[in-house]
């Protein structure tokens, strides 16, 4: 579903930033810490300000304090529209809402129950139906 969204936006000419919660802190926390001092694009204005992101499997990510605030940072900034540009954010989980609040600060959860939609889809997985 995030991929075709993704595909007619990008049709459109909007940016798109696709990835999973793993890799999105982990570069954004190693882009801040100085390890990617070659790296020709800024991760984190990327992020802030692409006007589609896709956050892939929160809550498969390892937790520490860092994470939990490049997190809260990402979702504030792009909710509030701090960056003075439209940005829309979509997360996949498997977590429930109430996993969203039990697993990271209060803060985190109520912007995810307050600012977004939340859809629930259940079936097979697909990744299992072609084997």
């Amino acid at each position: 579903m995030t991929n075709c969204i993704a595909n007619e936006l990008l049709k459109r000419g909007k940016t798109v930033l696709y990835q999973t919660a793993p890799v999105l802190l982990e570069s954004i926390i190693d882009y801040k810490m100085s390890k990617q001092k070659n790296s020709s694009e800024d991760i984190y204005t990327a992020v802030l300000e692409t006007d589609l992101l896709i956050i892939d499997d929160l809550g498969t990510e390892s937790l520490n304090s860092m994470k939990l605030s490049e997190l809260f940072t990402i979702i504030n900034t792009r909710i509030l529209n701090i960056n003075k540009k439209p940005t829309k954010t979509i997360i996949s989980t498997n977590l429930s809402i109430n996993n969203i609040f039990n697993n990271y600060e209060e803060r985190i959860g109520s912007r995810i129950a307050g600012y977004y939609d939340i859809y629930y889809f259940f079936g097979d997985d697909l990744r299992f139906k072609n084997r």
